[in-house]
């Protein structure tokens, strides 16, 4: 009897061990790793820039009919002009963030441009004809539509390259006027007005400083490639032929900004349970 006394509670001890193996422990919850932060950057964002643009420092060309110019042998005169100044708009975009690092979108803007309209003259009087030439170029506004690509340095600081398409409202005019014998005149005007497109490219850096702000210096190049026109040139009556002028609009912008991101998809930190 003794013995089976033993043996049952034997069994008893092992079943009851068994059963509490089996009962969930704190001690042996599983360890899962923290997930990652979610992507700050992905959504739809708007804001503001303004900052300083300066061109090339190209020439306006000017050719007149060479039998009666006297400006040049050639009959051509150049004439260097520039267009510094304040430009300021707005933008508007798209970012889509791949993982921790790397950030890709694109980006609108437009901006008016309030740089001075500065004009050149030259002169040169050869007896019996004196000839002069005043001529100016401007850029009334520049957008852009580029793609842009980044790495982030930190979570919340981005560095990207941007290029794309540009366009702007150019500007340009020139008039020419000759004194002959007698001082008898001649004179024509020449412009061009219209909305020029070419290329750009640059890059930036860019502080998301709140969970929906950021702050963004940047630097841009353009080229609008070259805009022409011709007119005739009469002299004392006479249509003496035609006198054309060209310049090229490229030159680069600098500027700073702010954004607003709506991180309209930006998903949710995953739930962790906890024990």
């Amino acid at each position: 009897m003794r013995i089976f006394l033993t043996a049952a509670m034997l069994a008893l001890t092992a079943a009851g061990s068994a059963l509490a193996a089996d009962l969930p422990s704190k001690k042996m919850a599983p360890m899962l790793p923290p997930p990652p932060p979610p992507p700050l950057w992905s959504g739809f964002y708007v804001g503001l820039n303004a900052g300083y643009t300066w061109d090339e420092r190209g020439n306006v060309l000017v050719n007149s009919p060479a039998n009666i110019w006297a400006v040049g042998a050639s009959g051509s005169g150049a004439l260097a002009t520039s267009n510094d100044g304040f430009i300021g708009g707005g933008q508007i975009g798209y970012n889509y963030q791949f993982g921790q690092t790397f950030v890709v979108g694109v980006e609108a803007d437009i901006q008016g441009v309030g740089g001075s309209n500065s004009s050149a003259t030259v002169g040169n009087f050869v007896t019996p004809v004196s000839s002069a030439i005043t001529a100016s170029k401007q850029l009334d506004y520049l957008g852009t539509v580029r793609g842009r690509a980044g790495y982030l340095i930190s979570p919340t600081l981005l560095l990207y390259g941007t290029g794309g398409v540009a366009y702007g409202q150019a500007n340009l005019n020139a008039t020419v006027t000759q004194t002959g014998l007698n001082g008898a005149t001649g004179s024509a005007t020449v412009g061009f007005s219209d909305t020029r497109v070419g290329w750009t490219a640059g890059g930036g850096v860019e502080w998301l400083f709140m969970p929906q702000w950021s702050a963004k210096a940047e630097y841009l190049y353009y080229d609008l490639g070259r805009a022409s026109a011709s007119n005739t040139l009469a002299f004392q009556g006479v249509n003496v032929g035609a006198t054309t002028v060209s310049s090229s609009f490229k030159g680069h912008v600098v500027r700073a900004g702010v954004n607003y991101h709506f991180n309209l998809f930006t998903p949710p930190a995953p739930v962790v349970a906890k024990f």
